[in-house]
């Protein structure tokens, strides 16, 4: 059976404009990056820019100095002509208007003409054709005999008025556009008029046809080569820039190979000029740098070294030690008051310095690389109630009540199990050292990519800034205050080793006053890339007083775990280590 044919939906004009400001939008963002990102393309705009404003201003002016030039010698000639041509014409002008002049060429035709035709007549002969004649009489009603079939009413009205308030010795000139009679264009031509015998108008027009030729051929010049100049100038301030850019751009990918690790990278030094010395500093600051993180990691492996073989010698006579204390520590009631005093603290500081021993172990592990995982398929549900069940002892003591928000199905992960429940008692423990007897909340949710627990106490929570240093080893927010439970001030630094260890994140947030929150995210499958957390990191109603803030506070009831949105952030584990 046919294939019906789905028909495509005409496009209305507003998805259209949309459409077209989508894509202007991210065009321009293309130029822009371009823009930022080349150093070149700024120097070579910027001089193309000023270039062609130079030009355009040297160009201007050069035109009007030509133009003025053309224009001023054109009228002084024709002025000049016209003077000589007024002599000649006021002597064939001295006869009455209606009396007639037969000339020798007339003769020859059979012709008689009158005083005004024999004028412009005698006139247009001796011009050659470089300029017509326009004579007036006042007696004749304004009309004007005219040659070179000149429209004579194209003569202004205006300068009329002044020829005929002028004396006979003056000469008025001005451009104008002459209008001819039959099929021949408009022109520009200089018109120079003057009076004779009181009665007459002498008007010469010297077309300008050949002087706007010029004009324009000498403007296409300068056109041109104020064009070629200018790219001429933009080739050469590529040429230029390019020997600063190129050097500048192989020391940027020299120092980022060398933030990479690659400390043998060095620069070529050419010449002695202020590109080859920064070149030479380039390297002598490279040899230092590597000499320094040879240096550090020779220290740091002593270190590491060190506190590892500290780590395993210490634990022979702990043990000898802690029999020897459980042997005084049990026999404490024959002894005398101040013995058994002695007994009681000893056993107490034992049992400190165990796990401080054994922390210092694992992170000698991590500095080593040395620590594995073992993985298994398990619900993070029963890691939760595990841990909250190891810390509920020492909840009470602090008088804390733990609220569980855990979700109704199984939320698997491969993880190893034994290193998340250490993190989440560990993150228990600095909640209620810090919570002040309030409620803590623990909080699973789960989406298909990964899983992740909130813990979050209302105590005095975090400076800005110190979302990050509470994970660095043996950090205090507040030096002056003795730990309450103990504590060894490496289970933070522990349990963000571990967290990485999975592929995950391990962050905080806090504020004072209102608590702070600590979230584990990792993912569900081993090894998967972790690109969200299902669980946000500032608590959600911290972010609904700040959205209300200026309103009345609404009241809150928390979502179940299982239906909290997933939570998408721009975060990865390298850029989180950085961070710390």
């Amino acid at each position: 059976m046919p294939v019906p044919v789905r028909k495509r939906r005409r496009r209305t004009p507003g998805q259209i404009a949309r459409g077209v400001r989508r894509r202007a939008r991210r065009l321009a963002g293309r130029l822009r990056h371009v823009w930022r990102r080349s150093l070149q393309l700024r120097v070579v705009t910027s001089t193309l820019v000023l270039s062609m404003a130079v030009v355009v201003v040297l160009g201007v002016f050069l035109m009007q100095s030509i133009v003025a030039s053309v224009l001023t010698s054109t009228e002084v000639s024709a002025v000049e002509e016209s003077r000589a041509n007024i002599a000649t014409a006021s002597g064939y002008l001295t006869q009455p208007a209606d009396s007639t002049d037969i000339t020798q060429d007339a003769t020859d035709q059979g012709q008689t003409l009158n005083p005004v035709d024999a004028a412009a007549k005698a006139l247009t002969d001796r011009s050659g054709g470089r300029y017509d004649v326009v004579i007036f009489n006042d007696a004749s009603v304004g009309e004007g005999r005219a040659s070179g079939q000149i429209d004579w009413t194209s003569i202004p009205a205006s300068m009329r008025v002044k020829v005929q308030n002028s004396d006979e010795q003056t000469l008025l000139a001005q451009t104008v556009k002459i209008r001819y009679i039959g099929a021949k264009p408009p022109e520009s031509a200089w018109l120079v008029g003057g009076r004779v015998n009181g009665s007459y108008e002498i008007y010469h027009v010297f077309p300008l046809g050949d002087e706007e030729k010029t004009l324009l051929t000498v403007q296409q010049m300068v056109f041109g080569a104020g064009a070629a100049l200018v790219l001429l100038l933009a080739g050469v301030a590529s040429l230029v820039t390019r020997q600063v850019v190129t050097p500048v751009r192989l020391a940027r990918q020299a120092a980022e190979r060398l933030a990479a690790g690659r400390l043998e990278e060095r620069l070529k030094v050419r010449g002695e000029d202020d590109l080859a010395r920064l070149a030479t500093s380039f390297n002598e600051m490279a040899s230092n740098l590597a000499v320094k993180i040879h240096q550090l990691e020779e220290l740091s492996q002593v270190q590491r070294q060190f506190v590892s073989d500290v780590s395993h010698e210490l634990r022979t006579p702990l043990t000898t030690v802690r029999m020897a204390a459980d042997l005084l520590y049990e026999g404490r009631e024959d002894f005398d008051p101040a013995s058994a005093r002695a007994a009681e603290l000893m056993q107490n500081q034992l049992e400190r310095f165990e796990p401080m021993l054994a922390d210092l172990l694992e992170i000698s592990r991590y500095d080593a690389g040395a620590a594995t995982l073992d993985l298994d398929p398990v619900d993070m549900r029963d890691v939760v109630l595990r841990a909250v069940g190891d810390s509920e002892a020492l909840a009470e003591r602090q008088a804390t009540r733990f609220e569980l928000r855990l979700p109704n199905e199984p939320c698997m992960a491969e993880v190893d199990g034994r290193r998340v429940e250490r993190i989440l008692r560990n993150l228990l423990f600095n909640a209620i050292e810090h919570g002040e007897g309030k409620d803590i909340v623990v909080t699973l949710g789960a989406d298909r990519d990964a899983v992740a627990v909130a813990v979050r106490d209302h105590g005095v929570g975090l400076k800005p800034g110190e979302e990050t240093m509470v994970f660095d080893r043996f950090w205090r927010a507040d030096p002056s205050r003795a730990r309450t439970i103990g504590g060894t001030g490496l289970g933070l630094a522990i349990s963000r080793e571990d967290a990485m260890l999975h592929g995950g994140w391990l962050q905080a947030w806090g504020a004072p006053g209102e608590g702070s929150q600590f979230r584990l995210s990792l993912p569900r499958v081993a090894g998967a890339p972790l690109r969200g957390s299902p669980l946000p990191l500032v608590p959600p109603e911290v972010e609904m007083r700040r959205t209300w803030r200026g309103h009345a506070t609404p009241v809150l009831t928390p979502a179940p775990a299982e239906t909290a949105p997933r939570v998408r952030e721009n975060v990865d584990a390298g850029a989180f280590d950085a961070a710390d």
